[in-house]
């Protein structure tokens, strides 16, 4: 028996001599022919640090200007009526056209004209002509186009505004997912070191087993928590990049102004300025003059309509500017003018049908402005109530966190020294995390209602 005991103990101080010697081996063995040099890695990491774009938010709002599909179809919306309007302006201008025809006649073996179908057996005309239409119904389309181009540049506003709350929101949940991650990392740091406390109490007999039991699942949930936040971070990450570049890029990070200081407008001023700059309003009100308008172009079917129109050039059987007849030359150039007024008489109620028409049209566009203005009277106070009520929760939330973080560290002190229960400790850990992912959604929450009053009154408040 002893023998055994020489032969194990011999073995084991072998093995102990030997085996540094052959971890070197096997480490030798195994590494890569090629390791950076601590340089040459700090290098590495500088060189991918640099290339992270940081953005604050009116880059990313300029970004997302750029590169968002629904903003540029508002855009492109508001270049079109712009278009038309052009287009009906020019339609009320003379036109100018010139026209090249010749038109060939079937003769007889006499040569008479067999088949009448213009003044000569031969007739070329080659001339200019100008041409002008005088009627109401031209005035009313013009000033239609103008009203609907006007309509459509506040709806690219309400897109713009829109695409700010849309930004702002995922912009900030960055943000707050960066706070959580940290927050969540510092939890599970916590929670392990609790475990280890824990665990190093039990075993000098100062708490019982039950106690260790309870600090491993609480470490079990802080980890979980930290897995959680690091999706959370990820998908917010994700969300903004597909926003805001045209090609997928999640190399970027955010300026760490989720806390700084957004001063909010008093409710006076979000008034007046909602009063002067809202889009909606400024939609509804051109889609009401617009509507006017079209009430107006089908009454002017009602109306004659005069058209004129003045030609230059030649009309002759000859293709050319002179001809001789009888031994003289004569010049083929010559004018003519025409003006024709266009009465209407019956056309079995299509004018009165599309007057009717018209006139429901404008009958809802002014129904629809009422709505919005009643809409923005009750928005201004929902928004701004709620952002003035999302500001005086963020400086409780902020306060509840740091009491939350303070009653974590005299907890833990006090259950080290034995004046604490382990249920104690284990919810000053809860309400510190709680409080902390509490804090940062309230700061989001500000800034989002800050957006919100943005599409009211057309002015951002950025730190």
């Amino acid at each position: 028996m002893k023998w055994h005991r020489v032969s194990a103990i011999c073995s084991i101080m072998a093995l102990g001599f030997f085996w540094p010697w052959a971890g070197v081996a096997v480490a030798q063995e195994s590494t890569p022919p090629a390791i950076p040099t601590p340089a040459k890695a700090s290098q590495q990491e500088a060189v991918k640090s640099s290339q992270v774009l940081r953005l604050t938010l009116q880059d990313a709002l300029a970004l997302a200007r750029k590169n968002s599909v629904q903003f540029q179809a508002a855009q492109t919306d508001a270049a079109l009526a712009r278009q038309d309007r052009y287009q009906a302006a020019t339609a009320l201008l003379p036109s100018v056209n010139y026209n090249n025809q010749a038109l060939y006649t079937q003769l007889n073996r006499s040569g008479n004209v067999v088949f009448i179908a213009n003044n000569a057996a031969h007739e070329y005309i080659s001339q200019g002509d100008v041409h002008e239409a005088l009627d109401l119904a031209g005035v009313a389309s013009f000033r239609r186009a103008s009203f609907a181009a006007a309509a459509a540049r506040a709806r690219a506003e309400i897109a713009s505004r829109g695409l700010v709350v849309t930004v702002v929101q995922s912009y900030y949940a960055v943000a707050a997912g960066q706070q959580k991650l940290e927050a969540a990392q510092k939890a599970a740091g916590e929670g392990d070191r609790f475990l280890k406390l824990t665990q190093d109490l039990e075993h000098g007999g100062e708490v019982a087993h039950s106690d260790a039991i309870k600090a491993e699942l609480q470490a079990q949930e802080r980890r979980r928590q930290l897995q959680e936040a690091q999706l959370a971070l990820l998908n917010a990450r994700l969300n903004l990049a597909v926003l805001i570049f045209p090609d997928f890029n999640d190399n970027y990070e955010v300026a760490d102004d989720l806390h700084a200081v957004a001063t909010l407008p008093t409710l006076g001023e979000v008034q007046q300025q909602a009063a002067r700059d809202n889009p909606d309003i400024r939609a509804a009100l051109a889609v009401v003059r617009e509507a006017g308008w079209d009430v107006t172009g089908a009454r002017a079917g009602y109306l004659p309509s005069l058209t004129v129109d003045y030609w230059y050039g030649i009309d002759a059987p000859q293709f050319a500017t002179n001809t001789v007849i009888n031994g003289q030359k004569v010049s083929n150039l010559g004018s003519s003018a025409a003006a024709t007024l266009n009465i209407p008489i019956w056309n079995w109620g299509t004018t009165q049908s599309r007057v009717k028409q018209a006139e429901l049209r404008r009958s809802q566009a002014r129904r629809e402005l009422s709505l919005a203005q009643r809409k923005l009277l009750a928005e201004i106070k929902s928004l701004y109530a709620e952002a003035d009520t999302a500001l005086n929760e963020l400086g409780g939330l902020s306060r509840s966190a740091e009491l939350a973080a303070e009653s974590l560290r005299l907890t833990t002190l006090r259950y080290k020294n034995g004046e604490a229960t382990v249920l104690e400790a284990v919810d000053a850990q809860t309400t510190a995390a709680l409080a902390n992912f509490a804090y940062q959604d309230g700061a989001v929450r500000y800034r989002v209602a800050l957006a919100n009053l943005q599409t009211l009154t057309g002015v951002l408040t950025t730190p």
